[in-house]
């Protein structure tokens, strides 16, 4: 569950909340007065965030993940190291 917190209540424990989304890699969401909240996260989590949202852009490629995880999950495909899968490429 995200942390809450009021503007007021951010501006006075900045620093600390700003360690607080970096350090537990945990987002806060900041009430605002309107009604327009925002969210604090750390930089490496919004990256995270963006991968994701690009990668399941394309309509194709997020059928092919979401089949080679249907896959995995009913045992139908092995795990492989890295290594392995770079020998079976001949990479």
């Amino acid at each position: 569950m995200m942390a809450e917190m009021t503007l007021s209540q951010l501006r006075k424990n900045l620093r600390s909340t700003c360690d607080r989304a970096v350090d537990a890699q945990e987002p806060v969401r900041v009430r605002r007065r309107n009604g327009k909240d925002v969210v604090l996260l750390s930089a490496d989590e919004f990256d995270r965030i963006a991968e994701t949202a690009h990668i399941l852009a394309s309509p194709k490629n997020a059928r092919r993940l979401l089949s080679a995880l249907a896959r995995a999950r009913r045992g139908a495909t092995k795990p492989m190291t890295v290594e392995k899968l770079r020998e079976s490429l001949g990479l």
